[in-house]
């Protein structure tokens, strides 16, 4: 979180360039969080134009903590994402088609329309989730990663949670299960500043998340969520202690919502200061200007790259557009009574 005072001059910090990141893997990054970055600002066009359906939850902020850690894991490894984790989907396979009908509640989708949020799972390519009572999936996550204990199986689990949500009853049972089992879990904890329109200062008393991990009894860090390899770097680190048996990890990842909870929130409860202090953190625009500082992309292949991914998502919005929306029984379908 920002100091107290904050000023225009205040220095940000240098990214982190790490040795486990080849300079092809890193193009891969920047493309994910352009994936990320476009695809939120579509659903905002198509949210003004009542064309989204349920709330559009921006991740915006966000990206180096969603594609970071995602792109952190192994191959068998399983994603349980959150509301502002689309750029760990794009990290895992997903197209933009796939993600947009979705989002549009079309016929078809995963959610065969019933949903216009990302709650889907998509086993094939390893991503489950998410569950809107917040805290919800931790023990779920815990319960796959016990299921692949048992079988023997090599897989990490990772899943996450906000600030506020891991307040809840759910984050202390989920985590302290997974520790006393030392369980394949890696455990995010998105602190993005506010809970809706709770800040910090009325949510917690400690004074970093990850603290919580001495009661445990299991790794716990806070680190900057805006510096996606840094972000990698200690996800990758998080993972390798839980695929060699040494139980869970919680990292908590510093960041900003820059926008509101929803959509239809203005976050005008939000200080000034505090925003134009994350904005010059932008996880997207430093990641890209320091490729082209290390002379690992040019201008022009950045831009080219941007352009390349708009075209993808607007070919997903004229795609999923087109679609029906499901018929009135599909509603009836997998409803307990």
């Amino acid at each position: 979180m920002p100091p107290k005072k904050t000023s225009t001059g205040d220095k940000i910090p240098a990214l982190t360039f790490s040795k486990l990141i080849g300079n092809a893997r890193r193009k891969d990054l920047l493309r994910y969080m352009f994936c990320a970055r476009e695809f939120d600002l579509a659903m905002q066009r198509l949210n003004r134009q009542g064309r989204a359906f349920g709330g559009v939850y921006s991740q915006m902020g966000n990206e180096a903590t969603a594609v970071g850690s995602a792109a952190a894991m192994g191959t068998n490894d399983v994603l349980f994402p959150m509301h502002r984790d689309i750029g760990g989907h794009f990290v895992f396979g997903q197209d933009a088609k796939t993600l947009m009908i979705n989002q549009l509640a079309r016929d078809g989708s995963m959610m065969r329309g019933t949903d216009g949020t990302g709650h889907y799972a998509d086993t094939e390519k390893r991503i489950y989730g998410n569950v809107s009572h917040l805290g919800s999936m931790i023990p779920v996550a815990g319960g796959f990663a016990l299921a692949a204990k048992m079988r023997g199986e090599n897989i990490v689990a990772m899943t996450y949670i906000g600030d506020g949500g891991s307040q809840t009853g759910e984050f202390h049972e989920g985590i302290n299960f997974a520790a006393v089992q030392k369980l394949p879990l890696v455990l995010i904890i998105e602190n993005n500043q506010y809970a809706y329109s709770s800040p910090n200062s009325v949510e917690f008393a400690c004074e970093k998340l990850s603290d919580r991990a001495l009661g445990y009894g299991c790794r716990g860090e806070t680190i900057d969520g805006t510096d996606i390899e840094l972000v990698y770097e200690r996800c990758a680190v998080a993972i390798e202690h839980a695929r060699n048996g040494g139980g869970p990890s919680i990292i908590e990842t510093r960041t900003m919502r820059m926008r509101g909870h929803a959509e239809h929130d203005d976050f005008s409860y939000v200080p000034k200061e505090m925003l134009e202090y994350w904005q010059r953190r932008d996880p997207v625009e430093r990641y890209e200007q320091a490729l082209i500082s290390k002379k690992i992309m040019t201008t022009d292949e950045v831009v080219e790259m941007r352009e390349s991914v708009v075209a993808e998502i607007r070919a997903a919005i004229d795609y999923a557009v087109e679609l029906p929306f499901p018929p009135a029984e599909e509603g009836f379908k997998n409803v307990f009574v």
